[in-house]
């Protein structure tokens, strides 16, 4: 079993259309069309799960740059979340406070800020 990343898919595509692409290159087990949590809007990428590893190289080998919809399709085997990095800033911690960052972005000028109005306090 091989789970194949589709991406640059038109937001209109639907699961069908996608499952009729890929079958002719082999079993396709499930496809899965991701969709935004909020809108429920194709986010312009899919998932594919297909049965034979060889027959998903050939898919890829086939389809990968063909034209659905006016837009190219990128596609290659799909790498589990885990691979991405835990570090960054978008990895759910790098843009909170105390994080670990120094000097970093609205963190520097919060700490200017109320540093700035403490000297005009004795003057009064």
């Amino acid at each position: 079993m091989k789970k194949l990343f589709v991406g640059n898919i038109p937001h209109s595509t639907s699961e069908a259309e996608l499952r009729a692409l890929f079958e002719p290159h082999g079993k396709v087990d499930q496809v899965s069309v991701v969709t935004d949590r909020d809108t429920g809007r194709s986010r312009g990428f899919a998932f594919v799960e297909m049965t034979d590893s060889a027959e998903a190289e050939k898919a890829i080998a086939a389809l990968n740059g063909k034209e659905l919809g006016g837009r190219a399709l990128n596609i290659n085997e799909a790498r589990p979340k885990t691979e991405r990095g835990g570090s960054g800033p978008r990895s759910g911690g790098g843009g909170r406070p105390g994080g670990g960052r120094s000097g970093g972005g609205g963190g520097g000028r919060d700490d200017y800020s109320g540093h700035a109005r403490q000297p005009r306090e004795p003057r009064w």
